[in-house]
């Protein structure tokens, strides 16, 4: 009887110890809980799917690769994982991944958000959509989520909703556009938060006023990359007029300037792979401060503020379809090209990136 006695209250004190490391988990939460997580599995392969959109690499030196239906892959101590929605992804049609900074995985997906704590998936789509409007707490890490005619801000804690479009944007509500929506962010060097938008341009807003740069073209297609460069200068790629450059003051058309726009496109929709800097995806900066500009049709261009120069398949490209330029912890400038392949540049030949 004693023997019971005894187990009964050391079953007692499990149950006591466990229930409050529960509520002291709780108190560690995020203000809005996810909808649900499970433990990350995985499964191990030999090579990268189709259909890539993107690379990130960490600062604990783990690869992460997004994909637009096959979910995503992490290369590892040698293994590379793939993980889809059985691992929990809300989807495979992955689109973007940011890193917050607690260390946490933002996917951006076609259905929704997830998140990777570093064990298992979270969903986020609905504390995202529903998040509350209010003043902007901006932290350096800070992430932005676009939703629908809003954007969402997560400052690491808490979600934030507004809006960048004028108070005189009055959609009807069969009105299915969204002109305003966002398509790129980043936060620059002086605090100011810029916004690539469907087809009015980018949006700079610093928390009180916004100031819209729809001029040259700049608002006529969907703005696909915003980048800051080393000295500040913001650069801006256009799905159709192409690479632009921002002082603070005076806006650029480097494609007009150059004489390498593609008006069949904005007009006719018709895409030419030749000589053109119209269909901007992608905007980097590598490690002598040169920057190189990816297009969607005609393979990539380097720029060193004066000068354009050319690259496509023919120098090594394994595709002309540029869609994202990465930047590795080396300061080695990863390029996704036609959805398929990664290559890297050496300064003097494009080749296939290996994993080592």
């Amino acid at each position: 009887m004693i023997h019971l006695i005894r187990v009964y209250s050391i079953l007692a004190l499990l149950f006591l110890c466990l229930t409050c490391a529960s509520c002291s988990a709780q108190d560690k939460q995020p203000q809005t809980l996810p909808q649900f997580g499970r433990i990350l599995f995985g499964e191990p392969v030999n090579s990268l799917g189709k259909n890539i959109d993107c690379i990130l690499q960490l600062k604990n030196g783990d690869y992460w690769i997004a994909t637009n239906g096959d979910g995503v892959y992490r290369y590892s101590n040698s293994t590379l994982m793939h993980f889809t929605v059985k691992d929990g992804l809300v989807s495979d049609f992955v689109l973007g991944i940011q890193e917050d900074k607690h260390g946490r995985l933002w996917f951006t997906t076609r259905d929704g958000i997830s998140q990777y704590d570093g064990l298992q998936f979270f969903t986020y789509t609905d504390s995202i959509k529903n998040a509350k409007s209010g003043p902007l707490n901006m932290q350096k890490g800070g992430l932005f989520f676009g939703q629908n005619r809003k954007i969402c801000y997560y400052d690491g804690h808490t979600f934030t909703s507004f809006e960048i479009h004028p108070e005189s944007y009055k959609p009807h509500r069969f009105d299915n556009s969204k002109p305003y929506a966002m398509y790129c962010s980043l936060i620059s060097k002086n605090d100011i938060m810029v916004f690539g938008t469907e087809s009015k341009g980018v949006c700079l807003f610093d928390g009180k006023k916004k100031i819209y740069l729809t001029e040259q073209l700049l608002g006529s297609a969907a703005v696909r990359t915003v980048f800051e460069d080393s000295k500040g200068m913001l650069w801006f790629g256009n799905n159709g007029g192409g690479l632009y450059s921002y002082d603070g003051k005076t806006l650029r058309n480097i494609t007009e300037e150059h004489h390498l726009g593609n008006p069949d496109f904005l007009n006719k929709l018709e895409p030419q792979k030749d000589n053109t800097l119209a269909r901007v995806f992608s905007i980097n900066e590598d490690k002598n401060g040169l920057l190189w500009i990816g297009t969607i049709d005609a393979g990539v261009w380097s720029y060193d503020g004066t000068n354009l120069k050319h690259y496509t398949e023919k120098d090594g490209l394994t595709g002309d379809a540029i869609w994202t330029i990465s930047k590795n912890n080396a300061g080695d400038l990863l390029y996704v090209t036609n959805g398929e392949k990664i290559c890297t540049f050496d300064g003097k030949k494009f080749q296939e990136f290996r994993f080592q």
